[in-house]
C-alpha cells in the first residue's frame, strides 16, 4: 500500500484532514485506480465469449475480488496481472486508459455516462446485487456527488496516475535489455528496489473504509496463520500510522498495531496501542449500538482482561494478576458469565505452579462446556492433560482426554486448536521417550492440510504448532547422531520462522542445543562454551544446566557442582521433574569421576526413581545405564585393578569398541557416554559383554 498526499485528489469523507466514515451515505469514493478497474470491467462486458476462453475468463473472474477489495496499486501493476490473465483484454485496456487521460475530460464524463448501461436491458451484464453491481453503483454515486472542480481535480489525478504507468513501463523495459548483458540475478534484486521505490512514492490515495477493512483482517489473518507472508513489522506500522492519520479513531487499526507490536516485544507500544483500541472502542460507540448499556461496560471488561495476557505474556505476572482482578470484578457487576470463563482460565495460567492449580483448571473446563464455548473448554483439557503429563500418568488415560478434546475440535472444526492437540502428543510421546510414536505425531502434523485455508486463502502451516513439531523432529534425529539430517530441518525453520518472527525463538533453542551436544560429543568445550550464552538468554535453567556439563568436563569440579546443587534445589522448587533427574546424572557422572561411584549409586538410584514414577521411559533407561557404569567403576576400584586390565578379557571387538571411549589424554580413562553418539553403541556393547562375563 502506498501513502498518498490527500491534496492531490478530492475525497468525499474528509473533513479538515481527517477521515470522517459515512459521511455523505457512502463508503467509497473515485480514484484513479478504480477508475482502471472500471474499464477493465467496461471491456469485459463488451468482449464476447468467443474472444476469451474460458479458462482466461475464469482466472478475470478470481483477479476481480481482490482487486475491488484490496488497496489501490499503480497502473504498471494492474497491466501485469491482467496480462498474466489475459493478455488480449490487457492490451484492451492500455488503449482504452490511453485514450482517456490523452483525450479530455468531457471522454472520462461520457465514460462514467455509459456505466449505467451496464443495468439496463431484459438481460443486463451486471446483476445490481452482485459483488460487481455494488462496485459500479457506488462508484456511479460517488462520482455524480463531486463537484466540478472536484472532477477536474480527479481528471488531473488519472493523467498523472496514467503518465507514471508509463514511465514505469519504459523502465521495465530498459531494465530487460540490461538484464542480458549484466546478469539476471543482479538485475532482479534491481528490479525488486525499483518497484517498491515506486509504490512508496505512488499515488493511491487513502483507503475507503472497505479497503481499510480488508487490508486489516488480512494482515490479521496471516499474522495468525503465516506470519511470513504478511508485511514486515516496520512496513505494517507504517501502514497502520498511514491509516490512524487518515482517522485516528479507527479502533481496529489501534489492535494490529497492538498484534504488530507484540511480534517484536514491544512492550510499551502494544500496551499503548491495546488501551487506544479499547478507548476508541468506547469513543466511536461501537459497542453501545450493539449490546445497548452494556457496551460501556463490556469494553471495560475485556480491555481489563486483555491487558491482563499482555501483562502474562511479558512475565509480568503482579500486574497481571491485579489486571485480571478488574475484570473479573467489573465482569461480577455485569453478570457476564463468558468473561468470567476467561478470566478463570487465565487465573490457572497465573497460578499454575501451586499443588491445587488442577481443581481450578478442572473447574474451568465444566463451566465451559456448560456455557458452550468449546474453544475454552478443549485449551483447558489440553491443559490439564499437560498438567497430568508432568505428573507422571500413564499415556493410554492421556491419549484418552485428548481423543475427547479432539472431538471437540472436529465437531466445531476448530483447526488452530487440531493442530496444537497433534503437537502435544509429539510432545508427551517425547517426554515418555517414545521416540518412534512422536515421530509418527509429528509426521502427521506437517502433512496435514489446514482448515483454515478454505476460508483465508492461506495454508496455515506456519503456527506455533508445526514450529514445535518441527524442533521435535529435529531432536529426534540429533539424538540418534543424525545431526546432517537436523540441520536440514533446522534450515527448513529457519525458512518457515524467519528471526524477526514471534516463533522463532523456538527454533533458535533447539539449534543451540543441537549444536551445543555436537560440540560436547567432538571434545570442543570451548565451543560449547561460547553456546552457553545463547541457550541462557532463551532458557535461563537450560543455560545454568549446560553451563554445568561444560564445567565438569573441563574438571573445574567444585564451581561445576555447586552450580548443580543450586539449579538442583531451584527445580525441586517449580517441580521441573525432567531437569531434577538430569541434573541427579550430572552430579552421579561427577562422583564417579572423583573416584566416588559408592556416593553416585544413592543419587543414581533417586534419580532411577523418579524416572520410574513419572514414567519417563529415556531418562529410566539412561539411569539404568548409568548404574551399571557406576558399579562396574566401583568394581574396578575393589579390585585395584587397570581398566585396560579387565577389558582385556574381553573379546576383540569389545578391545576395539573400548579403545575408542577410553581418552589418553584425561585423567579418567573412560567417560560416560553422551547421547546420539557413536560411543553409546561401544558402551552398550561392552555391559553386553561383561554382563555375560559375569563381571558385574
Amino acid at each position: 500500500m502506498a501513502s498518498v498526499h490527500e491534496s492531490l485528489y478530492f475525497n468525499p469523507m474528509m473533513t479538515n484532514g481527517v477521515v470522517h466514515a459515512n459521511v455523505f451515505g457512502i463508503k467509497d469514493w473515485v480514484t484513479p485506480y478504480k477508475i482502471a478497474v472500471l474499464v477493465l470491467l467496461n471491456e469485459m462486458g463488451r468482449t464476447g465469449e468467443g474472444a476469451v476462453s474460458l479458462m482466461e475468463r475464469r482466472r478475470l473472474n478470481q483477479l476481480l475480488l481482490p482487486l475491488l477489495q484490496g488497496p489501490d496499486i499503480t497502473l504498471s501493476k494492474l497491466y501485469k496481472l491482467i496480462e498474466e490473465s489475459c493478455p488480449q483484454l490487457a492490451n484492451s485496456v492500455q488503449i482504452r486508459i490511453k485514450l482517456m487521460a490523452e483525450g479530455e475530460l468531457k471522454d472520462m464524463e461520457q465514460f462514467f455516462d455509459d456505466l449505467s448501461d451496464s443495468f439496463s436491458g431484459t438481460e443486463p451484464e451486471v446483476h445490481k446485487t452482485s459483488v460487481v453491481g455494488l462496485f459500479l453503483r457506488h462508484m456511479i454515486l460517488a462520482y455524480s456527488k463531486l463537484s466540478f472542480s472536484q472532477v477536474f481535480k480527479l481528471y488531473t489525478a488519472l493523467q498523472q496516475y496514467f503518465q507514471n504507468g508509463e514511465k514505469k513501463t519504459v523502465e521495465d523495459a530498459d531494465m530487460e535489455l540490461t538484464n542480458r548483458d549484466e546478469g539476471e540475478r543482479k538485475m532482479e534484486k534491481e528490479e525488486l528496489d525499483v518497484s517498491i521505490r515506486e509504490e512508496e512514492v505512488s499515488c493511491s490515495g487513502p483507503l475507503s473504509q472497505k479497503q481499510a477493512e480488508f487490508f486489516l483482517s488480512q494482515q490479521a489473518s496471516l499474522l495468525k496463520n503465516d506470519e511470513t507472508k504478511a508485511l514486515t513489522p516496520a512496513s505494517l506500522q507504517k501502514e497502520l500510522n498511514n491509516l490512524l492519520k487518515f482517522n485516528p479513531d479507527f479502533a481496529e487499526a489501534h489492535y494490529l498495531s497492538y498484534l504488530n507490536n507484540l511480534r517484536v516485544q514491544d512492550v510499551f507500544s502494544s500496551t499503548h496501542s491495546l488501551l487506544h483500541y479499547f478507548d476508541r472502542l468506547i469513543l466511536t460507540g461501537a459497542e453501545s449500538k450493539s449490546n445497548g448499556e452494556e457496551g460501556y461496560g463490556r469494553s471495560l471488561r475485556y480491555a481489563a482482561l486483555n491487558l491482563a495476557a499482555l501483562h502474562c505474556r511479558f512475565g509480568h505476572y503482579q500486574q497481571a494478576e491485579l489486571a485480571l482482578q478488574e475484570a473479573i470484578r467489573i465482569a461480577q457487576e455485569s453478570n457476564d458469565h463468558v468473561c468470567l470463563q476467561h478470566c478463570l482460565s487465565w487465573l490457572y495460567v497465573l497460578g499454575q505452579k501451586r499443588s491445587d492449580s488442577y481443581v481450578l483448571l478442572e473447574h474451568s473446563v465444566k463451566k465451559a462446556v456448560h456455557f458452550g464455548l468449546p474453544y475454552l473448554a478443549s485449551l483447558g483439557i489440553q491443559s490439564l492433560v499437560q498438567q497430568r503429563a508432568f505428573a507422571g500418568k500413564t499415556a493410554n488415560k492421556l491419549m484418552d482426554a485428548l481423543k475427547d478434546s479432539d472431538l471437540l475440535h472436529w465437531k466445531h472444526s476448530l483447526s488452530e486448536l487440531i493442530d496444537i492437540s497433534i503437537a502435544q502428543k509429539t510432545a508427551i510421546w517425547r517426554l515418555y521417550g517414545r521416540s518412534t510414536m512422536a515421530l509418527q505425531q509429528a509426521q502427521m502434523l506437517l502433512s496435514m492440510n489446514s482448515l483454515e485455508s478454505v476460508n483465508s486463502g492461506v495454508q496455515q502451516n506456519n503456527t506455533e504448532s508445526f514450529a514445535v513439531a518441527l524442533c521435535h523432529l529435529a531432536e529426534l534425529h540429533a539424538e540418534q547422531g543424525c545431526f546432517a539430517a537436523a540441520s536440514e530441518v533446522l534450515k527448513h525453520l529457519k525458512e518457515r520462522f524467519p528471526p524477526n518472527s514471534q516463533h522463532a525463538q523456538l527454533w533458535m533453542l533447539c539449534d543451540q542445543k543441537i549444536q551445543f551436544d555436537r560440540a560436547m560429543n567432538d571434545g570442543k568445550y570451548h565451543l560449547a562454551d561460547s553456546l552457553v550464552t545463547g541457550i541462557t538468554a532463551l532458557n535461563s535453567i537450560e543455560g545454568v544446566y549446560r553451563k554445568a556439563v561444560v564445567l565438569q568436563a573441563q574438571n573445574q569440579m567444585s564451581e561445576a557442582h555447586k552450580l548443580l546443587q543450586k539449579l538442583l534445589i531451584h527445580c525441586q522448587k517449580i517441580r521441573n521433574t525432567e531437569m531434577v533427574i538430569s541434573v541427579l546424572l550430572s552430579v552421579a557422572e561427577l562422583y564417579w569421576r572423583s573416584s566416588s561411584p559408592t556416593i553416585a549409586l544413592p543419587v543414581l538410584l533417586q534419580a532411577l526413581a523418579l524416572s520410574k514414577e513419572y514414567r519417563l521411559q529415556y531418562l529410566a533407561s539412561e539411569t539404568v545405564l548409568n548404574l551399571a557404569f557406576a558399579q562396574f567403576w566401583r568394581l574396578l576400584l575393589r579390585t585395584s585393578t587397570k581398566p585396560r586390565t579387565i577389558l582385556q578379557r574381553s573379546t576383540a571387538k569389545s578391545k576395539s569398541e573400548m579403545s575408542c571411549t577410553s581418552r589418553p589424554d584425561s585423567t579418567i580413562p573412560w567417560e560416560r557416554p553422551r547421547r546420539g553418539t557413536d560411543v553409546q553403541c561401544s558402551f552398550d556393547s561392552c555391559i553386553r559383554n561383561f554382563l555375560f562375563m559375569g563381571c558385574l
